[in-house]
């Protein structure tokens, strides 16, 4: 017993200073739109509707692409390190950064005609006309977030997070600066807003590049460019495609909700009410990201190692950690239900409302917790695919049409919509869990291991000499 708990002890220690870090990480580069909307919000009514949604847009058909392409690496570069394949990091986070900078060309394409799309949706056409002026300062922001989602992955799978939090952190004071200088007192307005955003990421970016370039943490797994990033792109791609449908099957769900929302009776008060929930939400989300984050990393670097039981102990603090953490977010919702609305309003209609919501939308965070926890257990097994058949069953052939159903079929409305949205993550989390549980961890590891073995003989065969390698730094 004393043993196991030690074991239990050491493993959580370890997840916790990963997970510390890379939950300020995750805030603070969520807030960068936040505080980018808050300034905008502070001008004009007609230009805070335009912002907001081109946020929802462009983070659905941009920034959430960009985060499922570079999730490939939490496999790739976490299982190549834990086996201590250390060039491998290097070259598998290269060749992420040559996917998604060839998946922004399409983007800035979607981006820079956003008005006509939103039309077809039957958007207001003045608020479609800021949102694609927005949209169109944005467009340097997309190269800048390739770099930076790759670097991110490139240092977490190293363990190596505190200077995320650094970087992102001085950004998000950054931006603060730059939106007061380019929205108020240059007064730009709602262009200043994306000006301010896209300088911002690409100050993260150079900064975690530089980091990167010259520190001694990185000297054996960046070894410079290479053209043995350019061989089995496919391989990456047979991750890559599922990590993004993974991410982005579930963000379309929730606008999907908010879409349904304003067809519900009184929409102004229905989508009031869902956009606080889902902002909510999202704002608490972060903690179990983290999470995620911590094990997706432990378990790719054990499974890496070949070590199977490891890899499995880390799968239990995993979702030990989850648990609490989503008794904790629980436990806030429910004790503060009857003042939360006042945060996001004063119409004491929206706040009732609110109050009324909050136990689906505590069970909803509650679930999502250990959801989230198990993404993370699933990207670091390489088990992309099977999560994206997950979320595409979860959301869209039981969550959505149930949603559906009890918001207007049995007349529930705004409390049907989270109702749907809690049955998703239930069937999520219970799918998760089976073949969790189910998994004979000793084939895993060796699976992991001849992962990193073919990648890095073909990689190596593919390559030129070793004085004609291709480095060009």
């Amino acid at each position: 017993m004393g043993t196991w708990r030690k074991e239990i002890s050491g493993e959580a220690k370890k997840q916790l200073w990963l997970a510390g870090p890379m939950v300020f990480v995750s805030v603070f580069q969520y807030s960068l739109q936040m505080i980018s909307l808050m300034f905008v919000g502070h001008l004009d009514e007609l230009l805070l509707a335009a912002a907001s949604l081109a946020t929802s847009f462009l983070n659905v058909t941009g920034f959430s692409v960009l985060i499922g392409m570079s999730s490939a690496l939490d496999t790739f570069c976490g299982q190549s390190y834990g086996a201590q394949q250390y060039h491998m990091v290097g070259i598998h986070m290269q060749r992420a950064i040559v996917v998604t900078m060839l998946v922004t060309m399409p983007v800035t394409i979607i981006w820079a005609f956003l008005k006509p799309i939103l039309v077809v949706l039957h958007q207001d056409k003045t608020i479609a006309a800021q949102a694609q002026l927005y949209a169109r300062y944005l467009i340097p922001s997309l190269s800048a977030n390739a770099l930076l989602r790759c670097f991110v992955k490139f240092l977490q799978t190293q363990n190596n997070v505190f200077l995320l939090f650094l970087a992102t952190g001085f950004t998000t004071l950054t931006h603060v600066l730059l939106c007061w200088l380019l929205v108020l007192k240059f007064k730009l307005g709602i262009k200043g807003a994306a000006i301010a955003f896209c300088i911002s990421n690409w100050i993260n970016t150079v900064l975690l590049a530089l980091y990167i370039k010259f520190s001694a943490s990185c000297k054996s797994t960046w070894t410079g460019f290479s053209r043995e990033c350019l061989h089995n792109i496919p391989q990456f791609l047979r991750l890559a495609f599922p990590s993004t449908l993974m991410v982005w099957l579930e963000q379309w769900t929730f606008q999907l909700m908010v879409l349904l929302a304003g067809a519900l009776p009184n929409p102004k008060l229905q989508t009031s009410v869902l956009s606080i929930c889902f902002n909510t939400t999202g704002l608490l989300w972060m903690i179990p990201l983290g999470v995620s984050a911590a094990s997706s990393t432990r378990i790719s670097n054990e499974l890496g190692a070949g070590r199977a039981k490891g890899a499995y102990l880390a799968v239990k603090v995993t979702l030990l950690l989850a648990f609490i953490v989503g008794a904790l977010g629980f436990t806030l919702l429910m004790v503060t239900r009857n003042i939360w609305g006042h945060i996001f309003t004063d119409v004491p209609e929206v706040v009732r409302y609110v109050a009324s919501l909050t136990p689906i939308l505590a069970c909803s965070v509650f679930v999502d917790s250990i959801q989230t926890a198990l993404s993370g257990v699933a990207r670091g097994c390489g088990w992309q695919k099977f999560g994206a058949f997950v979320n595409l069953g979860s959301y869209y052939l039981l969550g959505a049409p149930l949603a559906i159903v009890l918001a207007f079929v049995l007349k529930m409305k705004g409390k049907g919509l989270l109702f749907g949205i809690v049955l998703a993550l239930i069937m999520q989390v219970v799918c998760f869990l089976v073949v969790t549980f189910r998994t004979n961890w000793d084939k895993e590891a060796n699976k992991a291991v001849k992962r990193v073995r073919d990648n890095g003989v073909q990689d190596d065969a593919n390559a030129l000499p070793s004085h004609q390698n291709g480095n060009l730094w």
